[in-house]
């Protein structure tokens, strides 16, 4: 059977890729621009031993800027049309996240314009374009999108390629990620030859099917101590940080549950009782670990800490949310001070934070746990690059649906062909 290739622009650490590729899509290159991010991926997907990425011989398997490459390989670019069928990708979405400032002038924005190069160079059969849920609220003195938002800026422009396009927010927990994490989707078809085809339709048809695959229930969302509660700390052996960059912390001594569920059956799949990396245990003051407790006491799990919570509690973090350990995460952000354990006073470890971004625990992350200071605008750590990442499980989900509508217009395309061939 025909299997549809795709290139990941702003590929990140590599979750997007990651599900698309379990997919049965076969990954052409990525694009990445941070050091350490490319570091993650290229020991997972394109060294790794699983799921790999096929890696064009012109390009160095190396991080990239996209307006470098676009700019010196733009040929190389050109020369992939008809060779391609999808380019996924989610832009830099700092800019437009309801979280952050929200900007319009931030050059995170301009990204997205780079990205229209690439699908312009290249007139893929299928766009995916993944963000935050703000890329679709309007912002004052956004630049080009006539009052509008970016989405519908984005989703014109592809229009004028000849793309017709389809836009809706997603939620992960609806694919299995035990994470209320909604996600705006943008997906373009090829036009003229897109009739009857409704990708957010097929993904609809497709949801139940796909999660009691991974004996998953489709009414029922995992919730975060389903996926976490083997790496709780309380009352287990500590050991030092395999993996610490900065020496002087502990991880716990890792055993694998007698009868995990489900979920954790799919993280741990292929492991045979070994440890996952990113177990490295914070390290919190007297008066922040009571704090944290105190939180944990008093206040409702599973919701953003009011105003008059922090006010009484002397925490002047504007965003902090203790886990509900019935319910789905809440969005697992850069930032790992955002998050509270459910049952520990502490923040998440970044395997915690991957688990609820449905990462495997074969998945093992590269570069440095943090970066403060000067470097923190600049750096990618690894619970950065967590939180930026696409939840590999739903971007499986998702890429299944975008498969099939690829597999039919390379039939089309195909047939086409043959019917040309015997005019002539």
């Amino acid at each position: 059977m025909y299997s549809p290739t795709f290139i990941d622009a702003f590929s990140g650490c590599g979750g997007l890729a990651l599900g698309l590729l379990n997919a049965g899509w076969r990954g052409s290159f990525a694009i990445e621009k941070h050091p350490h991010a490319f570091q993650t991926l290229s020991a997972n997907l394109i060294h790794g031993d699983r799921v790999r990425f096929d890696w064009p011989e012109w390009l160095n398997t190396s991080a990239h800027d996209i307006a470098d490459l676009l700019e010196r390989s733009i040929d190389n670019l050109r020369a992939l049309r008809g060779r391609v069928d999808m380019i996924s990708g989610g832009p830099p979405c700092q800019g437009f996240s309801t979280a952050g400032r929200r900007r319009p002038d931030d050059p995170r924005n301009v990204l997205t314009e780079h990205y229209l190069r690439l699908v312009e160079a290249i007139r893929p059969r299928v766009i995916l374009i993944e963000n935050v849920r703000g890329f679709d609220i309007p912002m004052k003195g956004a630049p080009r999108n006539d009052g509008r938002t970016y989405a519908a800026y984005v989703m014109r422009r592809l229009e004028d390629l000849g793309y017709d396009v389809w836009s809706r927010i997603v939620l992960a927990s609806d694919w299995g990620v035990p994470q209320n994490r909604p996600r705006f989707l943008i997906v373009g078809v090829q036009g003229g030859v897109a009739a009857g085809i409704d990708p957010f339709l097929r993904m609809d048809v497709l949801r139940g099917k796909f999660l009691r695959s991974k004996d998953l229930d489709p009414a029922t969302p995992v919730s975060a101590s389903e996926a976490i509660g083997d790496l709780v700390a309380d009352g287990r052996p500590h050991v030092p940080s395999c993996d610490a960059d900065v020496a002087g912390f502990d991880q716990i001594h890792y055993e694998e549950p007698r009868q995990p569920g489900p979920y954790l059956r799919m993280m741990r799949a292929g492991m045979a009782g070994r440890s996952p990396d990113g177990l490295r245990l914070p390290k919190h003051g007297a008066t922040v670990a009571g704090r944290f407790r105190e939180v944990l006491a008093t206040c409702q799990p599973g919701r953003s800490m009011s105003p008059a919570d922090r006010e009484r509690i002397g925490m002047r973090k504007r965003s902090l949310t203790p886990l509900s350990p019935s319910r789905p995460a809440c969005t697992i952000t850069t930032l790992p001070d955002d998050v509270i354990h459910y049952a520990e006073p502490r923040i998440l470890t970044v395997r915690e934070c991957a688990r609820l971004q449905s990462f495997p625990d074969w998945f093992s992350f590269k570069g440095p746990y943090t970066t403060g200071g000067p470097r923190r605008a600049h750096g990618c750590p690894r619970y950065t690059q967590v939180g930026n990442a696409v939840p590999p499980l739903m971007a499986e989900g998702i890429g299944l649906a975008l498969l099939g509508i690829a597999r039919d217009l390379h039939a089309e395309d195909f047939a086409e062909s043959i019917e040309v061939r015997q005019v002539a």
